[in-house]
């Protein structure tokens, strides 16, 4: 499993591709690419970004929870 695969996941959920994800992101698909396979990180503002449009806590995008909510 790949560092980043819960935002594959969320992403496929939601049958989107990695180009339209880049756009919602303001990154090429490329980028995008990179974030799902682990090659680079995910700047915090991004990871924000994710988090707030899949509706799950950061935590959960970086498997430090198995829990999507983003409730405290």
């Amino acid at each position: 499993m790949s560092h980043y695969q819960r935002i594959r996941d969320l992403r496929e959920d939601k049958d989107l591709t990695q180009k339209k994800m880049g756009e919602i992101l303001s990154c090429s698909q490329r980028v995008y690419s990179n974030y799902e396979r682990g090659d680079i990180d995910i700047p915090t503002c991004v990871l924000i970004k994710l988090a707030d449009f899949h509706n799950v806590s950061v935590d959960y995008l970086l498997n430090r929870t198995n829990n999507p909510n983003t409730a405290i």
